[in-house]
């Protein structure tokens, strides 16, 4: 199984107010082909930043964060934005898309800026339309993004994320925004693309997320304290075991 994601002793600090704020202390862990990991934790425990800074979007003090054989902190800034374009997909609770542009434009995108995309403009556009009726959201391509609701929009995303045929998918609280229904949806989405053996790393508050999740790992002011590992869900063990078991282990966590 390949390994997608490795980080070594990542830390990151910022300086407020003259004072030194450690967010990140010593971060290590991996991500192999197929796994969705979540990252669950208390508010400003570190969890979107560690998100932001393995996937170089935002920048480490130390350490390392190896993508798919490539060195984050050792690539120049157009080398990292290209394989932030190509080879990542990006989910977050704020769904920001371009508001001048459909539905359909904003997930098309990123394939017409990708340079390693090498499939016609025409293969690009049958690809994205396969990528919403999969999704089921191809009824609202030619929408404005204010004439949809929160459910089908991170349905979108997700179809943006995908657009480029990522190796690896990084949410931020990909549910966040959204009621129970649609949170479902999406995230019964997200694992279908995982089943399919696109690697998912997500930042998440909701234990119903999580217990969808292969792998747990509970960060506390900036460390991971513990990684529970749920496997893949198999219909032998229900989902509301996998809850239970996941809230035990939380509960024994400090959540």
């Amino acid at each position: 199984m390949e390994k997608i994601l490795e980080v070594k002793d990542l830390c990151k600090t910022y300086i407020v107010n003259k004072r030194q704020n450690n967010v990140l202390k010593n971060v290590s862990f991996s991500v192999m082909e197929g796994e969705m990991v979540a990252v669950m934790g208390p508010s400003g425990s570190g969890k979107s930043t560690l998100l932001y800074t393995v996937s170089g979007m935002d920048n480490m003090t130390a350490g390392e964060s190896v993508f798919c054989g490539k060195s984050i902190s050792a690539l120049p800034e157009n080398e990292l934005s290209d394989l932030r374009l190509d080879r990542m997909g990006f989910i977050f609770q704020q769904m920001y898309m371009l508001k001048n542009l459909t539905v359909f434009d904003n997930i098309l995108l990123p394939s017409l800026s990708s340079k390693a995309n090498t499939k016609s403009r025409q293969e690009k556009i049958r690809y994205g339309q396969d990528l919403m009726r999969k999704l089921g959201i191809i009824d609202i391509a030619d929408n404005d993004i204010n004439e949809v609701s929160g459910g089908q929009l991170q349905r979108a995303c997700i179809c943006r994320s995908m657009i480029n045929n990522p190796k690896m998918i990084f949410a931020d609280e990909p549910t966040g925004a959204l009621n129970r229904a649609s949170s479902e949806e999406v995230m019964n989405e997200l694992k279908k693309l995982n089943d399919e053996g696109t690697a998912i790393m997500l930042v998440t508050h909701d234990v119903k997320v999580a217990a969808k999740c292969t792998r747990v790992m509970y960060i506390v002011d900036g460390n991971i304290k513990g990684e529970y590992n749920l496997g893949k869900e198999e219909k032998e063990t229900s989902f509301r075991d996998r809850e239970r078991m996941l809230s035990n282990w939380l509960m024994e966590m400090g959540w």
